[in-house]
């Protein structure tokens, strides 16, 4: 195990709590004075109850947006995968969660943007990624033992998240205490060396206290090898999760959450592009990986979060989350190199190397009511929110050298850099309400306003201060519960130094706009879901995600277009099925114009960049999972996961990446994934063997959209699990 800086310790945040409360308590007053018609509760205690129940692959309630309520009754496209599909694909990290998601493609670690990393609809969600509703954009690798489900709210959600992208919101849900005591236990081995370790026991200690906790430990190894050393890219994480539950049976709930966990990876960024062809190098083999056990990827990641939920009165709720967060890492990586073979000494191929400290602190309070006003039906909502932030990077120093007689050696959190640096502090109000204006037929319109003031090491440009405006506004027709049409437009919104840096000359900020157009209907008596949507979006002055650059800007405007179908549900009482169709045409409408930031000198993109396909966005992508119970034991299930073909390129040069005199950027190959399970279930234990990759192919699923390589994904795996419930 590597060495490391230990984490800082968490401070005590229960005082602060009622910091969050006095912000809105006035304008609850105010609203309940305009409200003397509340109307009745029934579905939120419908909602409510239903909660405790195990759910399949239908997800019927979330809080993405900002209030417990069922995605079938939100106005823009949202796909939930819950724990279920999660322990039937043994998904153990939120990358193989996003794998459900149709419209999904992954970005190969670079630069300083190394962790999860995923686009959605062609666009970046870097600044998206959300636990319970919090800002979670630290640079790490999630894990999923202690998600309920994940939540991705697709389309512009600034107005109701602040800074972000247009292609979506990806929301962890955390496990909370239920109110039955149990738990179990899984274990599983597996190929490559795959072996962990879950519990997840729950305790309702009595009506008003529960406790639950989950942890993990997870090893795995890779079938790509160092050919010299034997080395392998390694998965070694562990983590603990506990959640305490208080007052439940009163008007004035508490939940407090901890989280910790603790990665000892070795990184792997895959094969060379061969610039000859345009494709992934064959010059060696894939199965070559270039680093060795000196490598590493250490993270530490640590949460403490304090909810309060109060019923006001009747229908109205103030929720209010105060969490403090604390995330280091420190990683050595090996990029490939297209002709060199890896060797013992870590010659071969580049270095990547980082050290990181982003710590935050947020306070998030959200007031709900439903009353009748004018003879008319509202849902409201309003909030604010506060969030401080600081990070601190640097690149690790090489205390060795650069040949085979004085290799190089670089050690965690060991760094004579000047760290680059970043302070801010976020302040954002909100409202929005839902508004039938006559039987059936609801408007929705919302808008927030976002106050960021920073400072930088940047010695040329050291602060920083924005206000933006983001809006939300839709127009739904729902004829009956198991029905709903919409129309709806938002927009988002980043600041020049989202990326924690700052640029020579000023740019405006990122600006995103999403038309929406949608239908969601509930089968089989409300077995099975069926959404579909088609979009557009836009989005103006596009950033630079890779930290390390000199060219923050990308292009001055792209747009997406696209279709996505989602199915979720049961087709019969024994056939379960969850899968999605993104189709997806993303050009590039403007080049972009830069300013080096140590040289002043001015770049321009090539303009035969313009109609172009955008960088890593497959034009078709599908996702299929589907299980059946043959008695009342035995579950066969498999399923399938297609990417069209994605391109890497740098779209803010001054040449275009060419082949035999046409435009011919570096490609990823398309591919077909198929996957399998047969799960054996009695009342107290469970048995499954999942096999990953079921034909063995190689294939490639994450791509550094830059330009320089491509990541091969997992070859056959075979997973034996066993569960002991009790």
């Amino acid at each position: 195990m590597h060495s490391r800086t230990a984490p800082s310790r968490l401070q005590p945040l229960g005082a602060m709590l009622l910091a969050g409360l006095a912000p809105l308590a006035p304008m609850s007053a105010q609203a309940a004075d305009a409200a003397p018609e509340p109307v009745k509760t029934l579905p939120t205690v419908r909602v409510e109850a239903d909660a405790e129940k195990p759910q399949g692959a239908l997800v019927t309630t979330t809080r993405v947006g900002k209030t417990l309520q069922n995605p079938q009754d939100i106005p823009q496209a949202i796909t939930s995968v819950p724990q279920a599909i999660l322990k039937e694909q043994q998904a153990a990290s939120l990358k193989e969660a996003m794998r459900n998601v149709a419209g999904v493609s992954f970005n190969a670690a670079e630069g300083g943007r190394g962790g999860d990393n995923m686009n959605l609809r062609s666009y970046y969600t870097f600044g998206d990624m959300y636990l319970d509703g919090i800002r979670d954009t630290a640079q790490y690798n999630r894990d999923t033992f202690n998600l309920e489900q994940v939540d991705v709210l697709r389309g512009a959600g600034a107005m109701l998240f602040g800074r972000g992208q247009a292609g979506g919101v990806i929301n962890q849900v955390t496990k909370l205490p239920k109110a039955k005591t149990g738990g179990e236990v899984s274990v599983a081995v597996g190929t490559h060396d795959h072996k962990s370790i879950k519990a997840d026991v729950n305790g309702a200690i009595s009506e008003d206290v529960g406790i639950r906790v989950n942890a993990m430990n997870r090893t795995e190894g890779s079938w790509r090898s160092n050919p010299v050393t034997g080395t392998e890219p390694e998965t070694n994480r562990r983590g603990v999760a506990a959640s305490l539950a208080l007052n439940q049976s009163k008007d004035s709930k508490f939940w407090v959450n901890y989280l910790q966990q603790i990665t000892r990876d070795i990184p792997d960024f895959g094969v060379s592009f061969d610039a000859s062809t345009r494709r992934p190098g064959t010059q060696q083999a894939t199965s070559n990986f270039f680093g060795t056990n000196q490598n590493f990827d250490d993270s530490d990641t640590e949460m403490f979060t304090l909810i309060n939920e109060t019923r006001l009165s009747g229908t109205q709720k103030l929720r209010t989350q105060l969490r403090q967060a604390d995330y280091q890492r420190t990683y050595w990586a090996k990029t490939p190199n297209l002709t060199a073979t890896p060797d013992a000494q870590n010659v071969a191929g580049g270095n990547q190397t980082r050290m990181s400290h982003y710590k935050t602190t947020t306070l998030q309070s959200d007031y709900t009511q439903s009353f009748k006003l004018g003879g008319m039906s509202h849902d409201f909502l309003a909030g604010m929110e506060w969030l401080k932030e600081s990070n601190s990077r640097r690149a690790l120093t090489n205390l060795g050298g650069t040949t085979t007689a004085n290799p190089p050696n670089f050690q965690p959190y060991t760094s004579s850099a000047t760290p680059t640096q970043f302070d801010g502090t976020s302040y954002a109000v909100y409202v929005q309400d839902t508004v039938e204006v006559v039987p059936d037929w609801k408007v929705t319109a919302g808008v927030r306003r976002d106050d960021l003031r920073a400072t930088y090491s940047s010695a040329s440009s050291p602060k920083l201060h924005f206000g933006e405006n983001s809006y939300r506004a839709a127009v739904s027709w729902q004829p009956s519960d198991q029905t709903h049409y919409y129309v709806g437009w938002s927009d988002s919104f980043s600041p020049t130094a989202d990326l924690y840096q700052l640029t020579s000359t000023p740019q405006p900020p990122e600006r995103s706009a999403v038309i929406e157009m949608g239908a969601k209907w509930l089968l089989f008596n409300g077995d099975l879901a069926l959404r579909t949507a088609i979009y557009q979006a836009t989005k103006q002055y596009e950033r630079n995600t890779d930290v390390e650059t000199t060219a923050a800007l990308l292009t001055r405007e792209r747009r997406t277009r696209g279709l996505e179908i989602d199915l979720a549900g049961h087709l019969t009482e024994n056939w379960e099925v969850f899968g999605g169709l993104s189709l997806m045409n993303a050009k590039i409408l403007a080049v972009a114009t830069n300013t080096n930031a140590t040289t002043g000198v001015v770049t321009v993109g090539n303009e035969g960049f313009v109609g172009k396909r955008a960088r890593n966005t497959p034009e078709y992508a599908l996702t299929f999972w589907s299980t059946y119970k043959i008695d009342g034991n035995w579950q066969v299930g498999g399923g399938a996961e297609v990417q069209g073909d994605r391109l890497a390129y740098q779209p803010q040069s001054a040449t275009l990446p060419t082949l035999n005199g046409e435009f011919h950027p570096n490609t990823a190959p398309s591919y077909v994934r198929w996957d399998a399970l047969v799960h054996y279930d009695k009342s107290t234990w469970t048995a499954s063997l999942n096999i990953k990759n079921v034909f063995d192919k190689v294939y490639y699923e994450s791509v550094y959209d830059n330009g320089g390589f491509t990541v091969p994904g997992p070859r056959r795996t075979v997973i034996l699990s066993a569960t002991r419930r009790f």
